[in-house]
């Protein structure tokens, strides 16, 4: 019997939340969507959707439980929260970038952060950041700090580069 994932994420959309999940399933390997809910004439007052409109969609993404709830525009995507995807390599680090920046906010990329075209915020990093600033104040660890600063999406030889001196 599968065990259930204790701790999830909701995210809340105004109406995408199918668009949403079947885009991001088609980006992360091990994903896929699961059970779609669709409201009912029940409630109607209260939520002003359609009857069969898509309410919840249960997705997986790289064997993570997702929930997407289109509730209405009431609440947005801030940068408070955001998903970070941990790379083992610079292929990983550009395939993410590509595939979750198209359609998003260039503005809004900086140190490795995006936000995707639904104004979600993610984070692409190198799984090997840590060790860069494991001394923050090592010198080594403050010019990774300075190279970074000057990043969109994250470049590990030049970090890398910035960490030898």
């Amino acid at each position: 019997m599968p065990t259930v994932q204790r701790i999830s994420p909701c995210l809340w959309f105004d109406s995408e939340a199918e668009e949403a999940a079947r885009f991001y399933t088609g980006i992360f390997k091990n994903s896929r969507i699961g059970t779609i809910t669709r409201y009912g004439k029940a409630g109607f007052e209260t939520h002003h959707r359609p009857a069969g409109s898509v309410m919840v969609v249960q997705f997986t993404l790289d064997g993570q439980e997702f929930t997407a709830l289109n509730g209405g525009p009431l609440f947005k995507f801030n940068e408070a929260i955001s998903f970070q995807v941990n790379c083992e390599t610079q292929k990983e680090i550009d395939y993410y970038w590509e595939k979750l920046t198209a359609g998003g906010d260039p503005k809004a990329q900086q140190c490795g952060w995006l936000k995707d075209k639904y104004d979600l915020s993610w984070q692409v990093v190198p799984t090997m950041m840590g060790e860069l600033f494991k001394d923050e104040k090592s010198g080594k660890s403050q010019r990774v700090m300075e190279a970074m600063l000057r990043m969109k999406k994250l470049d590990v030889a030049e970090l890398k580069k910035a960490y030898a001196g």
